[in-house]
């Protein structure tokens, strides 16, 4: 423990919610080991966090982790002893030929979830994305287990209803159960089917992180190190897969501007504000080296959108300044993005794009051909970005009523503190 002494119910709460952000994935994957069963699991780690906020009043573990997922495993012994139904009543999530029962369970505990457990992850990964669930199913799915999300996070990640997603989380989770989905890793030969419904999954882990929906810190860290790492589990199981190479530069190349998005006071920095001295140059290397490896060792096809959005990356990290940036190659690399990743977001992308190439009036253009896209109704980014290319057309009325309009839409905090200095800009203007 890390103190004899009581802790503040405000320390243990802080505890908790740190530990949930950081530990729930790890600590569910390791129950459903020994539950079989996705609701069975979830309740038991639920409970398990629940017990946190009394236990650690008498002070907060050294490894929150192991405790927590002790305790949940634990509690999934107790219940299925009590129902004595672990082989014969429970779905079955794994195929092993051996199915453990609650005896046997008992000595599965003397491991105490302490140590690393990349693969246990990856398993809960790869269950979530199995082929008998729809897309959507498996990229909500996964968001929510894995990675703790709330149901409304992955419904604002989704950009979709939050009653929605609950159900479509629902479906998915008793589609697992009824079908009996194997919660394993697949064999070599089997694990390229999976790989784009979870490289998905993981981009979308990514970006959730990189730009928080809600809340008052700009990146969630632990959702960015845990897409970091399920993208270098995927590169060590499937070395030559080049929409592999192409995700974990996308990643790299991103997060590498991490220490300079914000700046001191809090205040969120565009990227021609950001002092790229402070870049970190190993990431950008290695980012660089697999979007070439990702551009030129596909076989047959168009390079993936995760190799084309890297390459958009690199060119940004590339560029000694703002003013050096090649504009015209990141406006031909969203071309071909379009391409291949027809998306609403993708346009509103390259409409800044074409601002930077033509001017913000063609970018205005662009960005109004988008307002009837139904996947954008709600996304303050599109507001955002014609109420600058109004701003810089000098159109300060205009911009200012599109301001309003992305402050309503924005949860996050620097961003809607960022929004509103633009609009008090337009309004003194």
């Amino acid at each position: 423990m890390s103190s004899p002494a009581q802790a503040a119910p405000a320390e243990v709460a802080a505890a908790v919610a740190d530990a949930h952000r950081r530990e729930w994935g790890r600590v569910l994957a390791a129950t459903v080991r020994v539950t079989r069963d996705l609701d069975l699991a979830e309740e038991c780690v639920q409970d398990a966090f629940a017990a946190a906020l009394t236990a650690w009043r008498d002070g907060v573990p050294d490894r929150p982790g192991a405790w927590l997922t002790t305790s949940a495993r634990r509690r999934a012994l107790d219940l299925l002893r009590r129902a004595d139904v672990a082989r014969r009543a429970l779905p079955k999530l794994v195929d092993d030929p051996y199915s453990p029962g609650p005896e046997e369970l008992s000595a599965d505990l003397a491991d105490d979830g302490s140590g690393d457990y990349p693969d246990e992850r990856l398993r809960l990964v790869v269950t979530c994305c199995h082929p008998a669930l729809a897309r959507e199913a498996q990229v909500a799915l996964t968001l929510r287990l894995v990675c703790g999300l709330s149901t409304a996070e992955v419904a604002r990640a989704f950009l979709v209803p939050e009653p929605t997603m609950a159900a479509r989380i629902t479906r998915a989770k008793k589609k697992i159960a009824l079908a009996r989905i194997p919660y394993r890793v697949p064999p070599a030969d089997e694990l390229p089917q999976r790989v784009e419904a979870v490289l998905g999954v993981v981009h979308l882990v990514f970006t959730t992180g990189h730009a928080a929906p809600a809340g008052e810190e700009l990146v969630r860290r632990d959702l960015v190190e845990r897409s970091y790492d399920l993208a270098r589990m995927l590169r060590r199981l499937l070395p030559g897969n080049a929409d592999v190479a192409g995700l974990l530069a996308l990643v790299l190349l991103t997060d590498a501007r991490r220490a300079t998005r914000v700046a001191d006071d809090g205040r969120l920095l565009l990227l021609e504000e950001q002092d790229r001295s402070r870049w970190d140059a190993s990431a950008i290397a290695e980012g660089v080296a697999l979007v070439r490896e990702a551009l030129t060792s596909r076989s047959g096809g168009p390079p993936s959108r995760y190799a084309l959005q890297a390459a958009i990356a690199a060119v940004h990290a590339e560029a000694p300044s703002w003013d050096d940036t090649d504009w015209r190659e990141i406006l031909a690399l969203y071309g071909v993005l379009a391409q291949v990743w027809p998306s609403p977001v993708v346009a509103l992308n390259r409409a800044v794009a074409v601002a930077m190439v033509h001017g913000p009036a063609a970018g205005l253009a662009a960005v109004e051909a988008l307002d009837d896209e139904p996947q954008l109704a709600g996304y303050p980014y599109l507001p955002a970005t014609r109420a600058d290319l109004l701003r810089r057309l000098g159109r300060v009325g205009e911009a200012a009523a599109a301001y309003r309009v992305a402050l309503e839409l924005t949860a996050g905090g620097p961003e809607r503190a960022f929004l509103a200095r633009r609009l008090a800009e337009c309004d003194g203007g």
